[in-house]
């Protein structure tokens, strides 16, 4: 192949490579034991440390009324990487997660995979991966 050949199949590439769509999947989250029928239950989707620890906003966040003891959300376009689930049930609906004079949550709340720690969760513990495919996760509110 000649030199002008490869330079034309290397543009060629270059440019059907920047027209196809990126590759991104949908998140599904399903949560089980919602106890209350009152308030708002938050979902927050986060791809880093940063975000984690509450000083990057989420990549994606929603927010629903419950309507039975499961609830659904549906997060589309994630890029493939390393992800996180927060999910607070604001029970009263007063705009924030209410605890106990020691500190321990009063409303539900829960984390991608779950984790079953006194406290809240690392990111490492509660990290998912996400790729080009579409995924879900079940998370228990506690």
């Amino acid at each position: 192949m000649n030199c002008i050949a490869r330079r034309t199949l290397c543009l060629s590439t270059l440019l059907v490579a920047a027209v196809l769509p990126a590759h991104a999947a949908d998140l599904t989250v399903v949560l089980r034991d919602v106890r209350a029928q009152t308030g708002v239950i938050k979902v927050a989707v986060v791809d880093s440390q940063a975000g984690w620890d509450g000083q990057a906003k989420p990549v994606q966040a929603d927010g629903a009324p419950p309507r039975g003891d499961t609830a659904t959300f549906v997060f589309k376009g994630l890029a493939p990487g390393a992800y996180a689930v927060l999910v607070t049930h604001d029970e009263n609906g007063n705009g924030k997660l209410d605890s106990n004079m020691i500190g321990m949550p009063v409303e539900a709340y829960g984390f991608s995979n779950n984790p079953r720690v006194m406290r809240k969760p690392t990111w490492d513990e509660a990290r998912i991966a996400i790729g080009t495919q579409d995924a879900a996760i079940d998370i228990a509110l506690r």
